[in-house]
């Protein structure tokens, strides 16, 4: 979790409620403004090396001989992440040569724009530069979002691109509690957030501590950051996704997430003549939720329709489909995945091939092992907590 702060006050605040990244911009300059000499060590002494503090280095128009100047100064500051905004591809190669000769110094981020013209190919280059990461985010900071510009399996590719060019791979962009839950099985290295924190969830407020608590319970804690690690992490995530229940009490009755009557095109069939065009798939999915502890009035108590239906584009994206049957289970799979899943119904119907349509509908539930996975998961915990994590 990347928390964006504007001074000190609000980098304490972000730090007592958990941030993993604290990162240092103005936001009244969107979409990066770099803050004054003396914000940056104030907030850098509030901090006090207790987490890795990241800072924009400057505005676009920067030459690269000031660029270098701005990315030096916040070096000697003491900032562990510098991130550069990539706004014009056409320029983007004279940023990376001016830069190349800091990256074995400190921590390079760029920073690319959804909703801007933008090329992922960029992203070995970035490897190949020296750079850490790269982020994708949004430039205008009005009502639009990161999903609004790159759908869910474009933003898929983009994290699979950084970690095969070995870059730390980050999403920003005006991202809400709803979208934590639909982005973190993409595997990002960082989510990062401005407006979610603030009253109001406006940017240019000051950011509130239940609003930074609100995120931060929706996302998984890390041990340490991966760039930083010396030694193999315990992957929550990924291990409460396989089962792991964080409560092993829960009861077995519980509601129900449904989505109905979803036509999306969709290539598939098993012949030859199906195989270079796609056609109408009716999609109806009911998923059956473990009894929750409370009642649900935020983010951290339900699981979201949008799970199922991004679920179902990302495996579409990904190719042709021969089966109906292989495809409503590896949808059956993915949602069995989410920890509180217990039980899925499927129903796959190609609406092209007769005047009505024909498909198959599985059941699925999840399997009774994952008593022992639980066990497993408390195991974790303790060595976890042995290590000090």
């Amino acid at each position: 979790m990347l928390a964006s702060v504007a001074n000190a006050k609000e980098a304490g605040v972000a730090l007592v409620e958990g941030a993993d990244i604290v990162d240092l911009k103005d936001p009244a300059q969107a979409p990066l403004g770099a803050l004054d000499d003396a914000i940056v060590r104030a907030a850098l002494s509030a901090i006090g090396a207790r987490r890795p503090v990241s800072a924009v280095v400057g505005k676009p128009d920067l030459a690269p001989a000031s660029l270098v100047a701005a990315a030096e100064k916040l070096m000697d500051l003491g900032v562990d992440y510098l991130k550069i905004g990539f706004f014009e591809l056409a320029t983007a190669q004279a940023a990376l040569d001016s830069l190349r000769p800091l990256a074995p110094k400190t921590n390079l981020v760029a920073v690319l724009f959804a909703d801007l013209p933008h090329d992922f190919s960029l992203l070995p280059q970035l490897s190949a530069a020296g750079f850490k990461g790269a982020m994708l985010d949004t430039a205008r900071k009005d009502s639009s979002r990161l999903l609004d510009h790159v759908d869910i399996a474009g933003l898929e590719r983009f994290v699979d691109l950084c970690h095969a060019a070995k870059l730390m791979a980050g999403l920003a962009g005006s991202l809400e509690p709803p979208d934590i839950s639909r982005l973190l099985p993409l595997a990002p290295d960082v989510l990062g957030f401005r407006g979610a924190l603030c009253a109001g969830h406006k940017r240019t407020k000051q950011i509130d501590a239940m609003q930074v608590k609100l995120v931060r319970d929706l996302i998984p804690r890390e041990t340490r950051l991966r760039e930083f690690s010396e030694e193999p992490q315990v992957d929550w995530r990924f291990l409460s996704a396989r089962g792991y229940a964080l409560d092993a009490e829960r009861k077995k009755e519980g509601d129900k997430v449904f989505v109905r009557d979803l036509v999306l095109p969709v290539s598939i069939g098993a012949y030859d003549f199906e195989r270079n065009r796609t056609q109408r798939v009716r999609f109806n999915v009911d998923v059956e939720l473990r009894n929750a502890s409370r009642h649900a009035e935020d983010m951290r108590d339900v699981f979201s329709y949008d799970l199922v239906i991004d679920a179902i584009r990302l495996i579409l994206a990904r190719g042709h489909i021969d089966l109906v049957e292989t495809l409503a289970e590896r949808i059956a799979d993915a949602l069995l995945a989410h920890r509180d899943v217990d039980c899925v119904t499927i129903r796959v119907e190609k609406l092209d091939v007769i005047e009505g349509s024909v498909g198959v509908e599985i059941r699925r539930e999840r399997h009774a092992a994952s008593g022992k996975s639980r066990q497993l998961f408390a195991e974790l915990s303790d060595l976890g907590a042995s290590r000090g994590d």
